[in-house]
């Protein structure tokens, strides 16, 4: 039994033998073979089509004196096969632009998707969301918001966004979690972090004047 994991292999221990564009348009779909060395001596060759797409972030604004957070509606064309609708209820989120930070992204679509001014702001983790066949990573952050107004129907016409804004009740958004009602990986992660997390958040967060 280990109490750490340190990886056996990095980067000088696989080499790209071949990397073929099959589409490129909003997202990028490439054809990759790699050789990559093995825990039991030797190597292997792979070929896989690689999804490739921009780093991303999503924020969970949450408000601390109202004890709520603030979620987001609309349809998406990956779950059209979703057994209940393919609305799902998820994370402010949006795609880093070039000269843009982190922090930039996720006050920018805070402002188009719902319509928050984000405070402070906490960074949660960095992660791969399906490192199998796609090239992604999304930075996960909390805000704090004053949520007392949110609401109503937001989001770029040109883009062709037309979003629902919801406050939920912490313990309510907790239900849905567990009850699989709330069931994408970034809201599924932030909203367990801030489960566990709320007592400092409020803590911290309720002596801070409102925006």
């Amino acid at each position: 039994m280990s109490d750490s994991w340190k990886p056996q292999f990095g980067h000088q221990d696989f080499r790209i033998e071949q990397d073929e564009p099959l589409y490129h348009g909003f997202f990028r779909l490439d054809r990759v073979k790699v050789t990559h060395r093995c825990f039991l001596g030797g190597e292997v060759t792979i070929q896989r089509e690689l999804y490739r797409r921009r780093d991303a972030v999503c924020v969970l604004p949450y408000d601390p004196q109202l004890d709520c957070l603030v979620l987001i509606e609309q349809f998406r064309v990956g779950t059209l096969d979703h057994p209940d609708t393919p609305w799902q209820l998820e994370l402010v989120a949006g795609l880093i632009e070039a000269g843009e930070n982190v922090e930039d992204v996720a006050r920018r679509e805070a402002i188009e998707e719902a319509d928050l001014t984000l405070a402070e702001i906490e960074r949660i983790t960095r992660f791969t969301p399906s490192s199998g066949a796609a090239r992604e990573y999304i930075d996960l952050l909390c805000a704090r918001v004053d949520a007392s107004d949110a609401g109503g129907v937001h989001g770029l016409a040109e883009e062709g966004e037309d979003i629902k804004v919801h406050r939920i009740a912490a313990e309510a958004a907790f239900a849905m979690v567990r009850s699989g009602r709330i069931d994408n990986a970034p809201a599924i992660i932030a909203i367990q972090w801030l489960e566990m997390n709320r007592p400092r958040l409020r803590a911290c967060w309720t002596n801070t004047e409102r925006e």
